[in-house]
């Protein structure tokens, strides 16, 4: 899950990161009171779960009350890389007197944790990164030792923080790493992290990812940060179906049994779909390793409803999940849609009690289900359906 801003720095607030949360509004005729309260110099600031605000007219600095309401006016609504602005951050204007930017991010290549420093950072961090690599200063993070006082202490050397800031920063980096494992952050950025006037360090921004695996065993109060009215609709339904599926921008809608065999499913699919117009997947939904003919049915139930979607290839290799569970699943959604269903579906299936799935949908002989023995084979007739 990823938090807004104002989130972010809600949870760097509750750790002891030094941090201006600010005002949050939805209306812009709320701006004045907002701005009134913090002083009327104000920095009104898109919250959208994306990057670029800044530069796509969603951050504006208001030296009035009136100019903080037109900047609100102006910004809500607005369209930042396909994320509508429902919501603006209005905070007090404390112009950095440097930049810095500073991060722990989870690195999945090297199976560590990772630590990413720069002085000569802020907003403009890929760019430092393109033309002075070597100012990104990049510290791996032992997940057992963790970031002691010690390590904190090197990091800052290293990352060359100046020195009349070099104990508040010891202290922020440690704050930070709270954050990052005590609410099991896969991210915590400050990008800006600033050095103000009188030698205050303070995080300007904020960006947070947390892991959704630990979200309902040991930290239920994440809920309160899902916004469901401006979640994906199809994605909210699977949620609470307790699917894991993404959707995507494509026309084949893709179940599978495992992730690794779903990530397959869409390279195959893409690659057949270049002979067949260009059509793409249309998603990402893996049923697990043990699923049953319900959760067989709810995946189609969420695909199907896509309008997007114009075929589905259901691509499943038995194991856990036995193939005659599948068959009885498909048979099962198609029941429930009825006249609703209008898509073809691809199966194919292979493994566990795979003679059984494929007499079921023999015997069903759905207009809608064709059976394709080979996975390549059953991508390109999904990808050829779609484009018909």
């Amino acid at each position: 899950m990823d938090l807004m801003e104002y989130q972010a720095k809600e949870l760097f607030a509750k750790h002891g990161v030094a941090v201006t949360q600010g005002i949050v509004i939805e209306s812009a005729d709320d701006a004045a009171a907002a701005a009134e309260k913090l002083g009327g110099f104000v920095v009104v600031k898109a919250q959208v779960k994306a990057g670029g605000r800044g530069k796509a007219g969603g951050v504006k600095l208001a030296k009035s009350v009136d100019e903080a309401v037109e900047h609100a006016r102006a910004i809500l609504g607005m369209d930042i890389k396909g994320h509508t602005v429902n919501r603006v951050l209005i905070t007090p204007a404390t112009p950095p007197v440097e930049e810095y930017y500073f991060s722990f991010l989870l690195d999945r290549a090297n199976r560590s944790h990772l630590c990413i420093a720069s002085v000569e950072g802020g907003v403009e961090i890929e760019e430092v990164a393109k033309t002075n690599p070597e100012a990104v200063r990049k510290i791996p993070v032992d997940a057992l030792e963790g970031v002691t006082p010690e390590k904190a202490a090197a990091i800052v050397d290293e990352a060359k923080f100046p020195a009349e800031l070099r104990d508040q920063a010891i202290e922020m980096v440690q704050a930070l790493w709270k954050v990052y494992v005590e609410e099991d952050a896969t991210l915590v950025e400050v990008n800006p992290l600033a050095r103000l006037e009188g030698d205050k360090l303070e995080a300007l921004d904020g960006k947070v990812s947390l892991d959704e695996n630990a979200s309902e065993v040991r930290h239920p109060d994440h809920a309160a940060f899902e916004i469901r009215e401006e979640a994906d609709p199809l994605e909210a339904k699977a949620k609470d179906r307790g699917l894991n599926y993404v959707k995507l921008d494509g026309e084949v809608g893709i179940i599978g049994n495992g992730a690794g065999l779903v990530m397959s499913t869409l390279d195959v699919v893409a690659y057949a779909g270049e002979n067949h117009g260009g059509v793409k997947p249309a998603n990402f939904l893996d049923i697990g390793g043990g699923a049953n003919a319900q959760v067989m049915a709810d995946g189609l139930d969420v695909i199907l409803n896509d309008p997007q979607v114009k075929s589905v290839f259901v691509n499943v290799f038995g194991g856990i999940t036995a193939c005659d569970e599948v068959a009885n699943g498909i048979k099962g959604a198609l029941e429930i849609l009825g006249d609703a269903a209008t898509k073809p579906l691809v199966v194919r299936l292979d493994g566990n009690n795979v003679d059984a799935g494929r007499a079921i949908l023999n015997e069903l002989n759905h207009p809608l289900v064709t059976q394709v023995d080979t996975m390549d084979g059953a991508a390109d007739k999904a990808a050829e359906l779609a484009n018909a």
